[in-house]
């Protein structure tokens, strides 16, 4: 799996500019990124033909702070929004097992969404697709977190759609005050009660069942290495890596 020049072309004007003698495209560096996502291998262990390991993780860590990363998979799945008809979006999150090289960074280094729960350290990703291909937004939270507040944070985040739009969750988001940011922002809610609600309410059953769509995105991402362990202690750099996994499924890599 490599990103070709024809593909390169939709993405090459959010990257940095190239100046002076750079040794690695960025073309270049992008295929190495993609090596290390897709098999999960540690930094050093780059085949010797994608140049200089560290060279290639400075610019990955560079890009994932500075945010390069999260504009290009912003700006590439906004033009897959607009060909595409939303009629309805999925909240849904899913765990990651953090393997023990992610774990043990001080926390005055940065953020780190890894909490332990009954299956060990985890972190959760949430997300908010429009299909199975297309991610609108993402968050992290600890794996130990619960999915409603993180949901609410992350609509709230998303803000107000254009027009009235179904909201597929599943029974975790489906408690009251969830339900009522989503009326409130403008969505039209579809989860199903809990069998002890006093009063339950109908939903659209068949709208529901595109719920699917949203796992078959995690599955695709997962089929990332280093997406379905993390291998990270911060998170900034695994958002990097989440957002580069959406980008290689947005050109039609995976």
């Amino acid at each position: 799996m490599e990103i070709t020049q024809a593909q390169f072309v939709q993405i090459e004007h959010c990257l940095p500019t190239q100046r002076g003698n750079v040794t690695l495209s960025n073309l270049d560096v992008l295929n190495a990124i993609l090596y290390v996502a897709e098999h999960g291998c540690k930094w050093r262990g780059l085949p010797k033909r994608f140049g200089n390991w560290h060279t290639i993780y400075t610019r990955m860590n560079r890009w994932s702070k500075s945010g390069v990363l999260n504009r290009v998979f912003e700006q590439l799945q906004q033009s897959q929004i607009v060909r595409i008809k939303i009629e309805a979006v999925s909240l849904d999150s899913t765990s990651v097992k953090v393997h023990p090289d992610g774990t043990g960074a001080p926390k005055k280094n940065g953020p780190q969404a890894i909490g332990k729960s009954r299956g060990g350290w985890n972190t959760k990703i949430h997300m908010v697709a429009a299909n199975a291909r297309t991610a609108i937004t993402f968050s992290l939270s600890p794996g130990q977190a619960h999915d409603a507040p993180e949901g609410r944070a992350l609509l709230s985040r998303l803000g107000a759609p254009n027009r009235p739009l179904h909201l597929l969750m599943d029974r975790a988001c489906e408690g009251n005050e969830t339900r009522q940011l989503a009326l409130d922002l403008g969505f039209i809610p579809v989860v199903p009660p809990l069998k002890t609600r006093i009063e339950p309410w109908e939903y659209d059953r068949a709208m529901y069942k595109r719920r699917n769509e949203v796992e078959r995105l995690f599955r695709r991402l997962k089929g990332f290495r280093r997406i379905f362990s993390r291998f990270d202690k911060l998170d900034v750099m695994f958002i990097g890596f989440i957002s580069f996994a959406l980008i290689a499924d947005g050109l039609h890599l995976c």
